[in-house]
C-alpha cells in the first residue's frame, strides 16, 4: 500500500530517501499534486510513465529547490534570468536547452534537446527538493489525461499501491498547472497557460507568441488535445442545461442541472482556478452513480487565469485519445470507497 507521509522533517526526510532510492512518490506544490521520481535514473523515470499509463513522447517537468540547481542542467539566457529573478519560486515553467554536461534521463525529456524547469513555490516541496539532493521530474499524480490532483486523497484515487508514498502537504494552493514557456528559440512561446498569468510575463521580458496545439510531439507537458479529462462527456459554453447533466457552474449556476459544482459564486477566476479539478472530479464521479449523460461547463472569461481554466476545459472536452479500459469513475470519496488496484510491480 501507497504510505501516506505527514509534510515535517520526518516525513520529509522519508520522502527524499524513497527519491533517491529510485521509488516513486507524490508530492504537493502549489500548483497540483506531482508524481516524483528521480530524474536521473532511467528506471525511476520510466516507471513514472507506467504508473501514470503515460505517453512516453509526452515530456516532464524537472522541479529544483532554486534557480541555480536548475541552470546546473539547462542553459540561461537573458530573458530566462530576468523572469526567474521575478517569478521563480512560482508557477512558472521555462523550456530550455539541455546543458552538454546534463545529468537528467532524456526519456524524462522525451528525446528532446530541451528541458522544462521550475522552481516551485510550496515550501514542502522545495524542502523535499533539497534534501533529495536530485533533480525531480514530476507530472501531476493521476492516471495520463484524467483530471488532476489538488489534495492527497486525489492522488490515492488513481495511484493508491502504484506509487510508495504521497507527502500530504493539505490542499494546492494554485490549484492549476504551471504556466511553461518555451525560451529556448528567438521568439518566447506560450506553450501552455497556468498559474502565471501570460500578462505577467509580457510586463516582464514583452510580447510572447502562443504556440501551435501539438497533438502528437508536444515539447512540453500539458500539450496533448485531448487531456485533464473526465469520464463522463464535457460540453463548454452552456447556455442551458438538460436534467440529465450535472453542471459545471461559474457565477449565477443554470437553472435545470441533476447536480451542480459552482467553481466561483462571485464569478472569481482566481477562486474558480483553485476549484476546477475538484469540480470535474466531483460531478464525474456522482454524475456516473446517477446516471447523467454528461457535464455542461458554464462560460468562463479568458481574463487572468481564465485563460488557463479555458486550456484545461477545451482540452477535457476534446474527443478522448486515452482508453480508461474497466477503470470506471473516480469515487468521490477514496476513503470511504478506494479504488481497486493491484499492488505496483
Amino acid at each position: 500500500m501507497t504510505e501516506l507521509l505527514r509534510p515535517d522533517a520526518a516525513g520529509i526526510a522519508r520522502t527524499a530517501a524513497l527519491l533517491r532510492q529510485g521509488r516513486l512518490v507524490a508530492f504537493v506544490t502549489e500548483t497540483v499534486y506531482g508524481l516524483g521520481a528521480d530524474a536521473t535514473n532511467p528506471l525511476a523515470v520510466a516507471n513514472i510513465f507506467t504508473a501514470k499509463s503515460r505517453p512516453r513522447f509526452n515530456p516532464l517537468i524537472i522541479h529544483f529547490p532554486d534557480a541555480e540547481s536548475a541552470f546546473r542542467q539547462v542553459a540561461a539566457n537573458a530573458a530566462a534570468e530576468i523572469l526567474t529573478a521575478a517569478l521563480w519560486p512560482g508557477p512558472l515553467t521555462l523550456v530550455l536547452p539541455r546543458r552538454p554536461d546534463c545529468t537528467v534521463d532524456l526519456l524524462a525529456g522525451a528525446g528532446l534537446n530541451t528541458l522544462a524547469v521550475r522552481v516551485p513555490a510550496d515550501k514542502t516541496a522545495r524542502a523535499l527538493l533539497a534534501a533529495s539532493g536530485v533533480p525531480v521530474a514530476a507530472p501531476s499524480a493521476n492516471r495520463s489525461g484524467a483530471v488532476s490532483p489538488t489534495t492527497a486523497a486525489h492522488v490515492l484515487a488513481d495511484l493508491q499501491g502504484r506509487i510508495q508514498a504521497v507527502l500530504d502537504g493539505g490542499p494546492a494552493r494554485v490549484g492549476l498547472e504551471s504556466t511553461v514557456l518555451d525560451l529556448s528559440s528567438a521568439q518566447p512561446t506560450l506553450l501552455r497557460p497556468g498559474g502565471t498569468p501570460v500578462q505577467a510575463i509580457e510586463a516582464l521580458i514583452g510580447p510572447v507568441i502562443r504556440a501551435t496545439e501539438a497533438a502528437h510531439a508536444p515539447r512540453s507537458p500539458g500539450q496533448l488535445l485531448s487531456h485533464y479529462a473526465p469520464r463522463l462527456p464535457l460540453r463548454l459554453n452552456a447556455t442551458k442545461v438538460g436534467a440529465t447533466e450535472a453542471l459545471l457552474a461559474f457565477g449565477s449556476p443554470l437553472p435545470g442541472a441533476a447536480i451542480s459544482f459552482n467553481l466561483s459564486e462571485a464569478g472569481d477566476v482566481t477562486e474558480a482556478a483553485t476549484r476546477l479539478f475538484a469540480g470535474l472530479r466531483t460531478l464525474d464521479a456522482a454524475g456516473a452513480r446517477l446516471g447523467l449523460a454528461g457535464i455542461a461547463a458554464m462560460n468562463i472569461p479568458t481574463i487572468g487565469l481564465g485563460e488557463a481554466i479555458n486550456d484545461r476545459l477545451t482540452r477535457a472536452a476534446h474527443p478522448r485519445e486515452i482508453a480508461f479500459g474497466d477503470q470506471g469513475a473516480l469515487p468521490l470519496d477514496p476513503e470511504l470507497e478506494p479504488e481497486r488496484i493491484g499492488p505496483w510491480l
